[in-house]
């Protein structure tokens, strides 16, 4: 297929609305912006974030979604549209490319995003690079990374570690239990859970690469330390029963792509927030505070060694 037919068979997927929204111009025109628009982007490449000896084409087009759609969450943001661009190798059929598409279209439906546009062109390595942009409800502010104050307390929207731990066991040559896989393969973006937590937090990020590392971002930003308690890390019963609690406690604090939210709360709040979450049936899980001490510490002791995963350029 030549360059137009491959972009033909990729927006397929999606249904896009027609010219001038959506895709077939040479931008992409959104309507005027009624609340604050929160912009992300992101990319997934072959060889360095996935390969396709473990990824399915579908799992590729999903991961590159929902780790933007990660990021739109932990700004209290409700997403709208996406732009992609790829890259294709020598090898990539129309069977393979509309898999990629589908994995990815499924996940835009659930979410309400819209494909607006993209690019395509020869790559290498099989690569997407996504940007996406979402709206902050009408009267709040998104979160961010800078709002955290001694005493807030700290929550995650869900488990950590298992997708390292899908990593460390495939690289041992050991069984990898079906929803670690998926953990790794196909993250789930906690939107839900970053809209309930946006009227109470003080800060927020999602925990893509490793609790600690992230932590400190957050951290960083506020001028301000963190204290984690290790026994109160949310390890899922598959992680708990597939590797050593030492092992698993490792992971969960640096491991990487759990692609949950970690926010502070201040205490006053905490309550009500926890309230506010479960009414929607979801999970929060306390796992420390804020402190005025620098950097983050794990039970009383400042955390040594790798905090989490490095991009080096």
């Amino acid at each position: 297929m030549n360059e137009f037919q491959l972009i033909d068979a990729f927006v397929a997927a999606f249904h896009p609305p027609p010219p001038p929204l959506g895709p077939g111009d040479d931008c992409a025109v959104l309507p005027p912006a009624r609340a604050l628009t929160c912009v992300t982007t992101d990319a997934l490449v072959e060889g360095v974030h996935f390969t396709r000896r473990t990824f399915s084409f579908e799992d590729i087009g999903h991961k590159a979604l929902a780790v933007n759609l990660s990021d739109l969450a932990a700004m209290g943001a409700r997403p709208r549209w996406a732009l992609c661009a790829l890259g294709l190798p020598d090898g990539v059929n129309a069977t393979e490319l509309r898999a990629v598409a589908k994995g990815m279209a499924a996940l835009a439906k659930v979410h309400g995003v819209e494909l607006l546009g993209g690019n395509v062109t020869r790559a290498q390595q099989l690569s997407l690079t996504l940007t996406l942009g979402g709206v902050v409800p009408p009267g709040r502010q998104p979160l961010l990374r800078s709002g955290a104050r001694p005493g807030d307390v700290l929550y995650t929207s869900g488990f950590l570690g298992d997708a390292a731990a899908a990593l460390h066991l495939a690289s041992h040559r050991r069984p990898v239990p079906r929803a670690l896989a998926l953990a790794q393969r196909r993250p789930s973006p906690h939107l839900a859970w970053g809209l309930a937590a946006a009227p109470f937090a003080s800060s927020a990020v999602d925990v893509s690469d490793g609790l600690v590392q992230d932590l400190g971002h957050v951290c960083a930003a506020s001028s301000a330390g963190a204290e984690l308690e290790r026994v109160a890390l949310p390890l899922s019963p598959t992680l708990r029963e597939a590797v050593p609690p030492p092992v698993a406690q490792r992971l969960a604090l640096s491991g990487g792509e759990d692609y949950v939210l970690l926010v502070s709360v201040p205490a006053r709040r905490a309550t009500a927030f926890e309230r506010a979450v479960a009414k929607r049936h979801l999970d929060a899980h306390r796992i420390g505070r804020i402190s005025e001490v620098p950097g983050v510490r794990v039970d009383g002791l400042p955390f040594r060694g790798p905090g989490g995963f490095q991009h080096r350029p």
